[in-house]
Order: C-alpha cells, then sequence, then structure tokens
C-alpha cells in the first residue's frame, strides 16, 4: 500500500513468512539547509553593527554638546547684555553734587576703587598665543538726583572665592534731597570692606573682569599713573601709597569726584564667564585648584564693552 506524503512516503514490505513487512522508511533520509550564516559572516556583521552604532553615537554627542554650547553662550550672551543695561543706565543718570560737597567730607559723585579684599587679579592665556590677560575687578558708586532725593547706586564683585563664584552685586541707598548725600557712599564703602553682601542684590554669577575709566571732554581717560592728569577740578586721585584705599592696583586708576565734577564719558567692561566652566571651577575644593583652571578657560569668557556718555557733564569743572 503506499500513501503520499509531503516531505517523505511510507513503505510496508512483505514480512519473512508472511508476505508483509512492518517497517517505515523515509525516502528523503538527508535534509541539506543552504540559508544559514557561518560563524565568520556572523561576527562580521556584529562587527559592522558595532561601528554604525559607534559613529552614530559620536554624532549624537557632538550635536548634544554643540546644542548645549550654543545654549550656554546665548544665556551668557542675554545675561550680560542685561547687567551691561542696567550698569549703563545708572551711569547716564550721574549728577553731580554741587555745594554739597568737597574733597575732605563731602559727597562723592563717581567713585573707582580697585582693592576690593587685596585680590590678585585672574590672568588668563589666550588661545594659540603666548600674550595673556589679566582681568581687573574695579568697583564703583555712582550719585544721581531724581525728583527730591539723592540715589546712590554701587557695583562690586566678590572675589573671596565664595560659593557661588564671581557674583555681581549691586548696591542701593536713598536720601531726602535736603540732606547730604555723603553718608550713601559711606555705607557703600563700608558694605564692601565688610563683605556685606546681603545688604546687595545678586545681579548675576560669573563676573572674572569688570573695569570702568573716567574720560574727560576730549575723550582722555583721567588718571594718574600715565601721566599726572591735572585738568580737571575736585578730584582725588589715589597714590600707590595712599590709605585707604591703596595700593595701587595693576595700573588702574583710583579716585573721588567731587562737588561739580562728573566725567564726560565712562569706558565700561564686562567679562562673564560661561556656566559649565564655572561651575567646575565651583566644585573644586580649593582657591589652589581652581585658579590654574580658571587660568586656561580665556576662551569661555565673554567681553562687553560699552562707551556711556554722561548727559549731566559740567564743562566749567575742566576749565
Amino acid at each position: 500500500m503506499k500513501f503520499p506524503m509531503t516531505n517523505f512516503e511510507l513503505r510496508i514490505r512483505p514480512q519473512a513468512g508472511n508476505g508483509e513487512s512492518g517497517s517505515i522508511q523515509n525516502s528523503k533520509f538527508k535534509i541539506q539547509n543552504f540559508t544559514g550564516f557561518s560563524l565568520i559572516e556572523v561576527l562580521v556583521a556584529v562587527a559592522l553593527m558595532s561601528l554604525i552604532v559607534i559613529a552614530l553615537m559620536v554624532v549624537f554627542s557632538s550635536t548634544q554638546a554643540a546644542f548645549r554650547a550654543s545654549v550656554t553662550q546665548t544665556d551668557v550672551l542675554e545675561g550680560g547684555r542685561a547687567a551691561m543695561e542696567l550698569i549703563t543706565q545708572d551711569l547716564r543718570q550721574m549728577t553731580p553734587s554741587g555745594g554739597r560737597s568737597n574733597k575732605v567730607n563731602g559727597a562723592v559723585n563717581f567713585s573707582v576703587l580697585a582693592n576690593n579684599n587685596n585680590y590678585l587679579p585672574l590672568v588668563q592665556s589666550l588661545p594659540g598665543s603666548s600674550v595673556q590677560r589679566t582681568n581687573l575687578l574695579n568697583y564703583f558708586f555712582v550719585l544721581s538726583r531724581q525728583n527730591t532725593k539723592w540715589i546712590g547706586v554701587g557695583y562690586v564683585v566678590d572675589n573671596t572665592n565664595s560659593s557661588p563664584l564671581y557674583p555681581l552685586y549691586r548696591f542701593y541707598g536713598e536720601t531726602n534731597i535736603q540732606s547730604n548725600p555723603a553718608s550713601i557712599f559711606t555705607n557703600f564703602f563700608n558694605a564692601v570692606s565688610f563683605s556685606q553682601w546681603t545688604n546687595m542684590s545678586h545681579v548675576m554669577d560669573g563676573v572674572v573682569h569688570l573695569t570702568v575709566r573716567a574720560n574727560d571732554t576730549n575723550g582722555v581717560w583721567m588718571n594718574n599713573t600715565v601721566r599726572p592728569y591735572t585738568n580737571v577740578q575736585n578730584t582725588l586721585f589715589f597714590s600707590p601709597t595712599s590709605v585707604p584705599p591703596g595700593p595701587y592696583a595693576y595700573g588702574e586708576a583710583q579716585f573721588y569726584m567731587f562737588s561739580n565734577t562728573v566725567p564726560a564719558s565712562v569706558e565700561l567692561q564686562l567679562g562673564v564667564l560661561e556656566d559649565r566652566p564655572l561651575q567646575h571651577a565651583g566644585s573644586l575644593p580649593t582657591a589652589a585648584l581652581r585658579t590654574p583652571y580658571l587660568q586656561q578657560q580665556s576662551g569661555r569668557v565673554h567681553l562687553f564693552r560699552q562707551l556711556v556718555a554722561i548727559p549731566n557733564v559740567d564743562p566749567t569743572a575742566y576749565q
């Protein structure tokens, strides 16, 4: 008897003695598979897939890094511009105190000092060059008048390596127009001298460079370090041995302006460190570790510069 089947057929053979057989045989006794992969082919495929995954990860990582850098730069630029705008508005409102002041015990119209906590400036090497940039930190005071009150505003950077690093603070004080505004500068000076940062408003972090330079009506920088400046009245420049606030800080002019004297213009410079290197530096436990790291981060410092004209300048102070 013969049974047709898909993969094999059955044959019944007669047994010895009775003419029948009980054995079953598969006519397709060999099974061959020509669709499989060899071990070498599998290993080659795995290696190629690994290379593709690694390449995709590198591209993804670099894209993410570029995106983060772009976001960080945007944040730094926005913060720096906002701080520059705030300082610029305060400088433009600078007003002479007139007859209420003198060089001995009167009110200060404008002051620039550079001896905050005996700091050492941050010196950074410029990329691809042997030139070094010295980041300086001035702190300054501006007196203005608004309706029936005197207003004093000051800016200072805390460079004591506290956390967060290099925060910029804004001081604000006011008094009645009938009062002597000298007390406002005294309060600002004492707040800086005794590190009373909680008495000020926090503006931003990472300010490693802040300088202001006063110019006369001819656009000349007023100082007594490059050459003695004698063409301005009611201005007290500090010599290298003056105390307070000496000693002189790295060639920057330090002075008080009184009476009818205010600068014709002020050159403002602001240097802001990006957030990621700032956070990394803040995570280092000591200043001995932070300083060498920050010295190599000049490419991560964004510099802002602006020349601010002072509308209330009195030309007679320069005659």
